[in-house]
C-alpha cells in the first residue's frame, strides 16, 4: 500500500498565479502522486501547468488556512521558476507530471520529482500540531460524513488541542471550529420542521 503524506501543494495557472493546498502525498515507490477531488482549482491548475511544488510545514496553520479561505503564506519561487514552494518549508519537492490517470471524483497525477532540498531540520509534530492535520481534514470532508462522526471527531482531536497546543495550533484549531459552527448551523437549518 502506498504511503499518503500530509503536504501542502502549490500548482500554478497559465497566467502564473499560485494555488496553496493541503493535499496527501502518495508516495508510490519512486513516483508521487497528487490526486485533487473534482472540481478544484489545483486540479484546474494542474492540467494547465503540469508542475507542482509539495511543502513540508510544521506549522500547521497552512493546513487549517487551506480549508478555511486563508491561503496568504509566504512563498518563494521553485527553482526552474514555473511555480512556488512555502517560504518557511522544513523540505519541498518540486514534481513534474509524467501521466494523468483520469477519474470520475479524483484523476491522478503521476510525477516525477525533479528537486527535494532540505531547509532545516524536521522535529515532528505534537499531538496538537496532528489533531490540526486531522481537524483540517475533517473539516475538509464536512459535506461527506454523518454528523455523529464529526461530532466525535472534533470532541476526540479537540483534548490535544488543551493539552498540547501552542498559540499556533490554537489559532488554527479556532479557524477549524469556526468552520465547524457554520456547518452546526447549516445542518440545522437543512432539517425539516417536523
Amino acid at each position: 500500500m502506498p504511503k499518503i503524506i500530509e503536504t501542502i501543494v502549490t500548482t500554478s495557472n497559465a497566467a502564473g498565479e499560485i494555488h496553496i493546498a493541503p493535499l496527501g502525498l502518495i508516495v508510490d515507490g519512486e513516483t508521487m502522486v497528487i490526486a485533487p477531488f473534482k472540481p478544484s482549482r489545483s486540479l484546474d491548475n494542474l492540467r494547465d501547468v503540469p508542475f507542482a511544488c509539495a511543502s513540508h510545514t510544521d506549522d500547521v496553520r497552512v493546513f487549517a488556512g487551506g480549508v478555511t479561505g486563508r491561503k496568504a503564506w509566504p512563498l518563494v519561487p521553485s527553482r526552474n521558476g514555473i511555480g512556488a514552494r512555502l517560504a518557511g518549508c522544513i523540505s519541498h519537492y518540486e514534481l513534474s507530471v509524467t501521466k494523468v490517470i483520469e477519474d470520475a471524483d479524483r484523476p491522478r497525477f503521476e510525477c516525477r520529482v525533479e528537486t527535494h532540498e532540505q531547509h532545516r531540520p524536521w522535529h515532528g509534530w505534537n499531538r496538537a500540531q496532528s489533531a490540526v492535520i486531522e481537524g483540517a481534514i475533517l473539516v475538509s470532508r464536512l459535506h461527506m460524513l454523518p454528523p455523529a462522526k464529526i461530532e466525535s471527531e472534533v470532541a476526540y482531536l479537540g483534548i490535544a488541542i488543551s493539552k498540547t497546543g501552542g498559540p499556533a495550533e490554537i489559532e488554527a484549531w479556532g479557524w477549524l471550529m469556526e468552520r465547524v459552527e457554520d456547518w452546526r448551523r447549516t445542518s440545522v437549518e437543512d432539517v425539516p420542521a417536523r
